[in-house]
């Protein structure tokens, strides 16, 4: 059973009833304060008062109107003994291989690539070698040259699937190139030694990783990135895997995105230099609440580890 955790101000989706109608998967929905009631078949939907009431403290510490609800949902997925947890965002619609590329927590060949950049970018490995990942430091965009090492054996921590449509790059790089994407699967599965960023829009996680992976509040759209910046430097192992959605981009508005983003463009060079040196130094780069709520996190999840 693979468990969905995802947060919605939306209707139900199309890409969140393919989940719900799939009996290989449990989809868990946190709602926030401008999410529309509903209910869908074979799924769990935690209501703003549920959050608050089970999770008083780190409701708080997070706050509402904001991609961090879905944290909620992967620590529901948690304490009911999730062994493999899937963070989506809604306006990703699954092909049919999503239900059959599962890696985590299993023996695979991948590709092994190296990049001549202190950080490796996932995105411009690929077929699209002029896009780079959202919170890539654009520091390091120009010039990436990649090396193939061969494949080698590997059991994934985390497996950062593709999305074909429209991708998850940053604002700078949506304004240039309006990107609409087709990943060629011949370059899939591949991993690298070095740190790099993966999403939670499409993202399957392995049980052990949870205490370590929080997306960060009160930071902007780099909430994953730097959660998926702190789990790399802590040596879990990430394959990204071919494209198993469509994503049909909720309306955004780039200015706001640029903003949102501004942020990782200032810190990101000089955290990911610091987190390699010690991944506990993350905690230099973020705001007290954000730490605070980290904090918080780690001890709701050491007592779940506790009763079982």
């Amino acid at each position: 059973m693979i468990y969905i955790a995802t947060t919605t101000i939306n209707t139900p989706s199309l890409a969140l009833k393919k989940f719900a109608n799939n009996k290989k998967c449990k989809l868990i929905v946190a709602l926030d304060k401008n999410s529309k009631q509903f209910k869908l078949k074979n799924s769990i939907i935690l209501s703003t008062k549920f959050q608050e009431k089970k999770w008083p403290k780190l409701s708080k510490l997070i706050g509402w109107n904001c991609i961090g609800r879905r944290n909620f949902a992967i620590l529901k997925a948690y304490e009911m003994g999730a062994n493999i947890i899937a963070l989506i965002d809604d306006d990703n619609i699954p092909y049919n291989n999503w239900f059959n590329k599962i890696y985590v927590n299993k023996k695979i060949n991948a590709n092994k690539v190296e990049i001549n950049k202190p950080v490796f970018d996932p995105v411009g490995y690929t077929n699209h070698k002029n896009l780079w990942h959202r919170g890539y430091p654009l520091e390091m965009v120009h010039n990436r040259k990649y090396k193939r090492l061969g494949q080698k054996v590997i059991v994934p921590d985390v497996q950062a699937s593709f999305w074909n449509g429209d991708p998850d790059v940053d604002a700078v790089n949506r304004v240039i190139f309006s990107p609409n994407c087709y990943f060629k699967k011949n370059y899939f599965p591949f991993f690298s030694s070095k740190i790099s960023p993966f999403n939670s829009q499409n993202t399957l996680i392995s049980r052990r990783i949870v205490k370590d992976y929080f997306l960060f509040p009160h930071i902007g759209r780099m909430d994953d990135i730097w959660a998926s910046y702190y789990i790399a430097s802590k040596k879990y192992k990430i394959v990204y895997a071919e494209p198993t959605v469509y994503q049909k981009r909720n309306k955004h508005n780039y200015l706001t995105d640029f903003n949102l983003e501004i942020l990782g463009y200032q810190n990101n060079v000089e955290l990911l230099k610091q987190i390699k040196k010690k991944p506990e130094n993350i905690k230099k780069f973020l705001p007290k609440k954000s730490l605070l709520a980290f904090y918080e996190w780690k001890k709701i999840i050491s007592s779940i580890d506790a009763k079982k």
